[in-house]
């Protein structure tokens, strides 16, 4: 693979190209699906792709190609797009070579068809009028760069995934309840199952309408509605745009201080060793005690605010320039599992997915609950439909009353559930 690669640096290099790098991904993925019930499908599929990025008098360029591409024809495009773009420093990470082995475990299909049909039957035992799908997947993706001042990285992850929806129609009422699992040698099914009858269970009866300022519950997994507001402000692009709320923030109390966060790449299992720039992933303390400690940067953005680069240079897309984003974000957990938070809420909902998108960067939201449920007496009483939560996210974690102990992975965010006050909801 190095020396296919190699090819691309060599050619640019004859085209008078002094500087240049070449980003390949491949993967093999093998998806299970099950619909109404019964498997319905069995797929095996394989991409390859290859980006070169090059700068012409310090001018970019960027080219893309998929499959077999022939080195000439991209390094040809890859020159005629710096013709359309201004002089730019330019971002290389020095010489350094940095090979890491798979430590994933492959499932066959079999084992990941028995998963599928195991947890579908297990929903139906207790809820007969389910209907039940899921996806199941193994796959193994190899991520290589190379660039011309010597830099060779390669990491391979095989990694496994699972998730099961269920639905409910009773009359008109529609329940859609889901969730899933990611890991890089095991499946633990049965917390997901567990974790979908219980909702089942709470969402039996409907409560009544509710409307008012109150205490509200994010599951984990509806907390990051909050979380991502707060990763957009600690990006120093958004720094740098000056469209950030905490661009001039560091080292002040900016949210609740029961809120510690940071950044975690060796941790199972969305560990990262090194951003799509070929910088070394690190530790990163964000917010401590609610002060703000850091702002993540990738390469460029770390230059323009004076800062090294914190290791966070990632593409969003194969034909994407790096980008500051972050790999593990971990929340330190509070006291106290899930059932412990809710008999602490006297009078509120508990919020546990959410339709459409949440707040952008100024923290305002209004948002569709798609699965709550109604807490009186720390009690839950049904679920709520109809329903609609408001607020400002810089503000709300400000007052938020409690984190759990209930750390569930969310994407790539390692959060517990947590209770903020002061929440309008709206039925």
């Amino acid at each position: 693979m190095k020396n296919e690669l190699e090819q691309f640096l060599q050619l640019a290099k004859k085209s008078g190209i002094n500087d240049s790098e070449v980003y390949h991904v491949q993967s093999q993925s093998r998806p299970i699906f099950f619909e109404g019930n019964r498997l319905k499908q069995l797929e095996s599929s394989q991409s390859v792709g290859t980006a070169l990025r090059l700068w012409s008098d310090r001018c970019p360029g960027l080219a893309v190609g998929y499959g077999q591409v022939a080195p000439n024809i991209l390094v040809d495009k890859a020159i005629a797009i710096t013709e359309l773009n201004d002089p730019q420093t330019i971002e290389l990470a020095p010489a350094r070579q940095d090979i890491h082995p798979d430590t994933g475990k492959s499932l066959p299909i079999e084992d990941l068809i028995e998963l599928g049909q195991d947890a579908i039957a297990k929903i139906r035992d207790v809820y007969p009028d389910t209907i039940c799908s899921a996806e199941l997947e193994c796959e193994t993706e190899t991520t290589t760069l190379l660039n011309s001042r010597g830099l060779y990285c390669q990491y391979t992850e095989t990694s496994l995934s699972y998730s099961l929806g269920v639905e409910l129609v009773r009359g008109e009422d529609f329940l859609g309840i889901y969730d899933g699992e990611y890991s890089k040698d095991h499946l633990d099914s049965d917390r997901v199952i567990d974790n979908i009858l219980q909702r089942l269970n709470w969402a039996e009866n409907n409560a009544p309408a509710v409307t008012g300022k109150m205490p509200v519950l994010f599951t984990a997994n509806a907390a990051t509605l909050l979380w991502d507001t707060v990763l957009m402000a600690l990006s120093g692009k958004q720094v740098l745009e000056e469209s950030s709320p905490w661009g001039k923030n560091q080292g002040k109390l900016v949210i609740s201080p029961l809120v510690t966060m940071s950044q975690q790449p060796n941790l199972e299992p969305h560990s990262c060793p090194f951003d799509d720039e070929g910088t070394v992933t690190q530790q990163l303390n964000l917010i401590t005690k609610g002060r703000l400690d850091n702002f993540y940067c990738d390469r460029f953005v770390g230059r323009e605010l004076g800062l090294e680069t914190t290791g966070n240079g990632f593409r969003p897309s194969l034909g994407s320039y790096p980008t500051p984003s972050l790999v593990n974000v971990v929340l330190e957990p509070g006291n106290g599992s899930l059932t412990d938070l809710i008999t602490e809420l006297d009078n509120g909902i508990i919020v546990d997915q959410i339709l459409g998108s949440g707040a952008d960067i100024s923290g305002d939201f209004s948002i569709n609950v798609d699965l709550g449920y109604r807490v009186a007496n720390g009690e839950i009483i049904g679920r709520v439909k109809d329903t609609a939560i408001a607020g400002n996210v810089y503000t709300v974690l400000k007052q938020i009353m409690a984190l759990g102990s209930d750390l569930s992975w969310n994407g790539s965010c390692y959060t517990p559930s947590v209770i903020v006050e002061g929440l309008s909801v709206i039925s």
